[in-house]
């Protein structure tokens, strides 16, 4: 695909050459099934082995109470979905999970906590769960909202890897989902994380109302970051009783196939990450999805708040597949 510099939506790193316009992702998910899933696997075996995925754990350690409205989380105060708020877990039972996970199979263990943005005494606790994770020889990944000054560096000297901060959807597409934030919100906290040297992991969801041009804007949003995010999770949407999005119809699955191989093919060296939905995705399009160049997924019984597919569950696909864990 050719790349063409174009006017679109400031990346997480500023005043950078665009790589990827929205029309060009946009003839990606025009292509033939057979096709794109071609490209997508011939990009991939260029810069990964096709039969390895890495697993990453991902624990609530802060759940419910949020204030921000995105209108798919079960965790937020404006909606009753059941969840019920609690305060930030202790470290021994943090630990315990992120050394369970660990002998599962879990090379990289993300905490997420429902917060807008933690405050100064909530970065020094969680700061001792990246070193307590970090101990026990995993990559740590945190998700705690949006960052403010100082927060990433600290975050960062504890031993941080990655930073989960998703920008959920395409720009124009952002207010109809969130209305206590802006999309700009969410660049600066990536601009935060990427200054302080920490990895950038952030992605999507898709499923969510929006339109086939609306999701190949989201991917070259993403592509476009200098440097495109280490990690992309590409998300299905889970709809939860409660929340506005809870009817909303479900994505065909192609076309979800088609939106991780568009991350594949214009971020060739990202790990493209299996998220929130598998479990309703099924065994057959998670296979297609590891074809189109997904090489990561969350492992385990949970996301948050949701389900996921449990250890037994991912282990019995990746032998039928063929696939073992990097």
């Amino acid at each position: 695909m050719q790349e063409a510099p174009v006017e679109f939506h400031r990346p997480a790193v500023r005043n950078n050459p665009q790589r990827w316009r929205v029309a060009d992702v946009a003839a990606l998910f025009e292509l033939p099934f057979n096709e794109l899933l071609f490209r997508a696997q011939t990009v991939h075996r260029e810069h990964f082995d096709p039969s390895q995925v890495q697993l990453s754990s991902l624990l609530s350690i802060k759940t419910g109470g949020c204030p921000e409205d995105c209108g798919y989380c079960p965790q937020s105060v404006h909606f009753d979905t059941g969840v019920e708020a609690s305060a930030l877990m202790p470290i021994d039972a943090v630990l315990d999970a992120a050394r369970r996970a660990k002998e599962a199979g879990a090379t990289r263990f993300c905490m997420g906590a429902a917060w807008r943005g933690p405050k100064d005494r909530d970065i020094e606790k969680v700061a001792a769960l990246i070193s307590g994770v970090k101990s026990l020889g995993m990559e740590a990944c945190a998700t705690l909202g949006m960052l403010g000054e100082g927060h990433a560096e600290q975050l960062r000297d504890a031993g941080l890897d990655y930073y989960n901060h998703n920008i959920d959807s395409a720009p124009d597409k952002y207010a109809d989902i969130i209305t206590t934030r802006h999309f700009e919100d969410r660049l600066d906290t990536l601009d935060k994380v990427r200054s302080a040297g920490v990895k950038v992991c952030c992605g999507g969801i898709v499923g969510m109302g929006e339109s086939r041009e609306q999701r190949a804007a989201l991917i070259a949003t993403l592509a476009n970051m200098d440097p495109y995010p280490e990690s992309v999770p590409i998300n299905h949407l889970v709809p939860v009783e409660g929340t506005p999005l809870a009817s909303q119809e479900a994505l065909d699955p192609f076309e979800f196939v088609r939106t991780i191989a568009a991350a594949r093919i214009t971020m060739p060296q990202t790990m493209v990450r299996l998220s929130a939905g598998r479990q309703q995705l099924g065994e057959a399009v998670q296979a297609l999805c590891f074809l189109a160049g997904a090489n990561s997924m969350f492992y385990g019984d949970k996301l948050l708040t949701t389900g996921n597919p449990d250890v037994q569950a991912d282990q019995s696909l990746m032998a039928k597949l063929g696939m073992r864990a990097a």
